[in-house]
């Protein structure tokens, strides 16, 4: 039997939207079950402000995964929502953390995998502003602060991302097509996957390059296969 790949991102799972985790749940102990390897490419969580967080409106989806690491292996990459996710959350959901970019071969195909965010370069503020809320030193003083100082702070850095957002052209806060081709060059690659865009589809090049976009989970489960047999499929009801 061939390994199967399941890809998600943009789950977004946020304490006042539980339909978005019982979806996931239900996704996990079902779909996921049959497959060899799970990557969730970032925005797993609406916010994650450090290990130290509780969060007991997760604990379901968290406990969940941890069930399903001990038959498929599943993969981390950070999105902008919750870079801050460490080695301590990991451990409880059984989860292994990789950084962007990925480069998996499957088939005869190389593939790159990234949230996204990074392909946006049209959209200046926000590569500026992930800059530095990247940075170590200034994830290191913002984990020094008490949780409720660091949700007060994500609350506010939302609401002004939310209004900044609301007033950009819709291409601005999409990927950049140079960028994007310059992603497949640098890395030879045959595919590009990433969420960020909350755009879902499939995109051809030259040369039989293809970029797939997972949707966000809105609540429905936005998800990418990939086997031997079938190739990509993309599942998601907007596609």
């Amino acid at each position: 039997m061939t390994d199967e790949y399941l890809f998600i991102s943009d789950c977004h799972l946020d304490a006042n939207n539980a339909e978005i985790g019982t979806n996931l749940v239900n996704f996990l102990r079902q779909r996921a079950l049959a497959a060899h390897y799970l990557y969730i490419l970032g925005d797993l969580f609406e916010v994650w402000l450090g290990d130290d967080d509780p969060a007991p409106a997760h604990t379901e989806v968290i406990e969940t995964l941890f069930d399903l690491s001990k038959t498929t292996r599943l993969f981390f990459l950070a999105g902008n929502r919750d870079f801050l996710l460490r080695n301590d959350l990991a451990q409880r959901a059984g989860i292994e953390i990789i950084t962007e970019p990925v480069l998996l071969n499957l088939g005869k195909q190389k593939v790159v995998l990234m949230h996204g965010d990074l392909l946006c370069t049209d959209d200046h503020d926000y590569q500026t502003f992930r800059k530095k809320v990247r940075s170590s030193k200034w994830q290191a003083v913002f984990l020094q602060k008490s949780l409720l100082e660091r949700q007060k702070i994500a609350t506010d850095l939302r609401s002004e991302s939310s209004a900044a957002t609301a007033l950009k052209k819709a291409e601005i806060t999409d990927v950049n097509p140079d960028t994007v081709l310059s992603c497949f060059d640098r890395h030879s690659a045959d595919v590009l996957i990433h969420g960020h865009t909350h755009r879902p589809g499939i995109h051809h090049y030259d040369r039989a390059r293809t970029r797939y976009v997972l949707g966000d989970w809105n609540p429905e489960p936005s998800y990418l296969s990939w086997n031997s047999a079938a190739g990509f499929v993309l599942h998601d009801p907007r596609v």
